[in-house]
């Protein structure tokens, strides 16, 4: 198998969720890693969308690559994402962290005056994951554990979300994935 385009990364903690049991699609996407490593350089980085939390049938209020380095976040686009809906998503310059324990995790971006921070709990045992391309037109392998609860606050105020079962990478909806990579 040739590989022509790939990530790595370290530290993530990626979130799908729903701010409504009933939409069919998920409106929250907060996936982050400390460290992720490309073929155009290496920097904390990740994907956001995030919704009008009083209209969740409006159009998101923000969605983009956050990273950074925009170099490394210009490359996730066009390369990663290419032929889905995020293959042309802005970039925005943020500063991220992740903290990663045995039973909790928590990842914290600042774009600009938003701070969007994400908090798991009660983490299930790790796993070895290998996904062959699916929903998202990449493999997947690496380590990953489930949260059990999960806390979405926005500038301070925290918002309910419903975590489907499977998120947008065919795993679970709230996952922190210590390390990992997607090639295709």
């Amino acid at each position: 198998m040739n590989i022509s385009h790939w990530m790595s990364w370290i530290g993530g903690v990626d979130l799908v969720a729903a701010t409504a049991p009933d939409l069919e699609m998920p409106n929250v996407i907060v996936h982050i890693a400390n460290l992720v490593t490309t073929p155009v350089g290496a920097a904390p980085s990740g994907l956001i969308l995030l919704p009008n939390f009083e209209d969740a049938t409006a159009p998101p209020t923000l969605m983009g690559f956050v990273s950074g380095d925009e170099t490394v976040g210009a490359y996730f686009g066009p390369n990663i994402f290419a032929g889905t809906p995020f293959e042309s998503a802005p970039v925005l310059r943020a500063q991220i962290s992740t903290k990663v324990s045995a039973t909790e995790a928590s990842a914290r971006i600042e774009i600009g005056d938003l701070l969007i921070e994400t908090n798991f709990f009660d983490l299930e045992n790790s796993e070895v994951i290998h996904r062959e391309p699916g929903g998202l037109p990449f493999y997947q392998q690496g380590v990953e554990q489930r949260a059990g609860r999960v806390e979405l606050r926005v500038n301070g105020t925290v918002h309910g979300i419903f975590v489907p079962p499977i998120g947008m990478t065919g795993g679970p909806g709230a996952v922190v994935a210590p390390c990992g990579l997607y090639a295709r």
